[in-house]
């Protein structure tokens, strides 16, 4: 067995009958750029690892090879990472804890669930740093009012509770925090169950499930995704929900016919309205299991399917909604480079890149960074030469 990816390539290549130029071709990646990968002078992309265990049917072992190569990467340049924006709420609970709490009626908790909603919609639009500070203070302040209240208000204050914190959750994985995404996810479940619902509980599955697959492990976001399906009794929407994200793992993991059967559950859940308690669950795009699909057919080859089909459904996102237009703008645009299409591939990434600068989301710059490795193999192009110097700006600023 080989011992590294470069050289498993190379044997699996050769296995096949197919030069080096020949795979260059069929991959859409230069020749100069498949030696050094087999010469193991360049990390391999995961992205590539799976167009080439396609090409060459190596079934999964090129691409069980690159996360291995990733993961001893990570595993001996470990970064420190931060623990953000806690101390207001921290502040905020002690200092709570040292007098009475008021005690609040409906119009009161309906205001709460107001100011969340409106930061909500500036996460729409605007960097996570604006808004996860206020987000923090005011989800410690939510709760710490719940402890004080009695029923009926203190479930739906730690019901509310639950949403901010699986939403600041959300928000510290665009800011780029992995840790301080699990550590809120998995505060909102415990919210949640001492509010006697289960339906976030099920939910923080789901978003497990999304950082798995931000983090390229396909086993990992299937996994986690039929536990939010099988976890209690999930309403429709959270089903369907969990369902997409195992379909994408499916697609991760190049498994075409258990991606279709993914879709096809989620598609049959019925999508219901927010609950009384706390806002709805999940994106507010008018169809996001099409954006899902758009995103996934990428992950399975299907490229200028793919673009296609993200760019009927970028047409009916709002102009507001920047985040979801960033995210899918930039996969659509690498969909039009992994099929040759560089000049439409820079046109729509010109659109977006005003998008991505405004939502400075982690998870949006990883789509951007294997898009600027797959043109820089075209620095030639008069488009990629036009568009790459305000790419590496962005990148860099970011």
């Amino acid at each position: 067995m080989a011992e590294t990816f470069g050289a498993l390539l190379r044997e699996c290549r050769a296995a096949a009958g197919i030069s080096m130029g020949e795979l260059a071709k069929r991959v859409n990646y230069s020749k100069s750029y498949i030696s050094k990968i087999e010469n193991d002078l360049k990390p391999p992309n995961l992205l590539l690892a799976r167009i080439c265990d396609r090409v060459l049917d190596a079934h999964g072992a090129l691409v069980d090879s690159a996360h291995e190569t990733r993961a001893r990467t990570q595993a001996s340049s470990t970064l420190d990472r931060r623990q953000m924006l806690t101390g207001a709420g921290a502040m905020l609970g002690i200092a709570l804890a040292g007098g009475p709490r008021p005690i609040l009626d409906d119009q009161v908790v309906t205001g709460l669930r107001a100011s969340f909603e409106h930061l909500r919609t500036l996460g729409m639009q605007t960097s996570p740093a604006v808004i996860l500070e206020s987000l923090v203070t005011q989800t410690h302040t939510v709760h710490a009012l719940a402890r004080g209240n009695p029923e009926p208000v203190r479930s739906r204050l730690l019901l509310l509770a639950a949403r901010m914190a699986e939403y600041t959750g959300w928000l510290s994985q665009e800011a780029g925090s992995e840790q301080d995404a699990l550590k809120w996810t998995r505060h909102a479940s415990e919210l949640a169950r001492t509010a006697g619902d289960r339906e976030i509980a099920s939910y923080a599955y789901v978003r497990e499930a999304g950082l798995a697959l931000y983090r390229q492990d396909a086993i990992g976001t299937i996994g986690l995704a039929g536990q939010a399906q099988k976890l209690g009794r999930p309403g429709s929407r959270t089903f369907g929900l969990a369902a997409r994200r195992e379909a994408q793992g499916h697609a991760l993991a190049g498994d075409r016919g258990a991606f279709d059967r993914a879709m096809d559950r989620a598609m049959a859940s019925t999508v219901d309205s927010a609950t009384a308690d706390y806002p709805v669950l999940g994106s507010t795009a008018p169809d996001p299991l099409a954006l899902a699909r758009g995103w996934s057919l990428v992950d399975l080859g299907q490229s200028g399917e793919a673009a296609a089909l993200l760019a009927d459904e970028l047409a009916r996102v709002p102009v507001v909604n920047r985040r979801t237009r960033a995210r899918f703008s930039v996969r659509r645009s690498l969909a039009h480079a992994l099929d040759g299409e560089i000049d439409e591939s820079c046109r729509t990434l010109a659109e977006t890149l005003g998008d991505v600068t405004q939502v400075d989301s982690a998870t949006v710059r990883t789509d951007l960074r294997e898009l600027a490795r797959c043109l820089s193999r075209w620095r030639g192009h008069q488009a990629v030469r036009e568009i790459y110097p305000e790419l590496n700006r962005v990148l860099n600023r970011q």
